[in-house]
């Protein structure tokens, strides 16, 4: 009897929908060969629902959430919505509600896309950057006083637990172990200066690996680590950093692997329900011209079935993405410019499955 996964749907705003609609398809298709199901809930969270209704992300929600196998992620952003308001409301929340503590980002190069460093070739890039996702500056600890006058104090925390701050990195361990492509793993963060902070997640990798020997551990200071991206990807096997960092970094990892239209992750709860998306946003101006690259999402529902352990699924849809641009059809990944339609490159995709 083939097993079912209960997915919950998030297609969002703008291009989301369009998106999530050219992963779905590539995870049937996938689900088929491999015998197996999907079982997918759609919800309608995001800023239509918002402008009419009110609501941003009900509790009832997150608790229906904590009963599926995964979630799947389109976008959220709305033109019509103060900046903020949703992500923080949906995207922040539900990675502390549902405790995602983990970020990962796979960032790989893919053949026939263009990076914009000199001469690297897809064998330079291929690094994970694991990103502590529920502590840190992001968990809103600070505030104002005498706001709005010419003496106003602001002030932001940076919350770092030993708690939190250790099941990262020994995720981030255990994840360079089973990776098992150079095994290093590189913390970065910023010592020199953050004497607290960095110094708790300094001394908490230390201890850390002295139980994974066979792991070399390495540190870089998060300015340098921007620049050896650049220069030289190659170094980089796993980064495990903070929340701030992390976000950062990715961002610019994204553009070195060719851009937001292939960049995919995952909010991960490794003993609860995870989520993953695209990174490029919702693109409102695309919206409805059947125009963007639907890549990313795909990719994100190759990390979903390595996550829920359907590694063989996962491993044919990348093989899949890889056909598909190596066969020359899509032109480019920007959208409007890739030759082929979204639901044209979904169905390549899929073709190779």
């Amino acid at each position: 009897m083939s097993k079912t996964y209960e997915v919950a749907l998030l297609p969002g705003d703008g291009t989301g929908p369009e998106v999530i609609d050219e992963g779905v398809k590539v995870l049937k298709a996938a689900a088929k060969e491999h015998n197996f199901k999907f079982n997918f809930t759609n919800y309608d969270l995001g800023g239509k629902r918002y402008l009419k209704t009110g609501e941003i992300l009900p509790k009832s929600v997150i608790e229906e959430f904590k009963k599926f196998h995964a979630m799947y992620l389109g976008a959220i952003g709305h033109p019509d919505v103060k900046p903020g308001l949703l992500e923080k409301g949906i995207l922040l929340k539900l990675r502390f509600e549902l405790d995602q503590y983990i970020n990962l980002r796979p960032v790989k190069l893919y053949p026939n896309v263009e990076t914009p460093l000199k001469n690297k070739k897809p064998e330079d890039i291929n690094m994970v950057i694991i990103r502590e996702n529920t502590e840190g500056l992001y968990t809103g600890s600070g505030g104002f006083l005498r706001k709005d006058t010419s003496q106003e104090v602001a002030i932001q925390e940076s919350i770092n637990t030993r708690f939190g701050v250790e099941r990262c990195i020994r995720y981030a361990f255990e994840f360079t172990k089973k990776r098992s492509k150079n095994n290093k793993l590189t913390l970065c963060g910023k010592t020199n200066v953050l004497t607290y902070a960095s110094d708790l997640w300094q001394r908490t990798f230390d201890d850390v690996a002295k139980e994974y020997t066979k792991i070399n551990g390495d540190y870089v200071n998060v300015d340098a680590a921007c620049m050896w991206l650049v220069k030289n990807p190659e170094w980089f096997d796993v980064i495990v950093t903070d929340n701030l960092f992390g976000d950062i970094i990715t961002d610019l990892a994204a553009m070195i692997q060719g851009g937001m239209g292939v960049a995919a992750g995952g909010n991960i709860n490794p003993k609860g329900v995870s989520m993953f998306e695209p990174m490029g946003g919702s693109a409102p101006k695309y919206t409805g011209m059947n125009a963007i690259n639907p890549i990313a999402a795909i990719n994100a529902g190759a990390m979903m079935l390595e996550t829920i352990g359907e590694f063989g699924a996962a491993k044919d849809v990348d093989n899949a993405v890889i056909k598909a641009l190596e066969s020359g059809k899509i032109r480019s990944m920007s959208a409007g410019e890739m030759g082929l339609s979204t639901t044209q490159v979904g169905d390549l995709i899929a073709s190779y499955i």
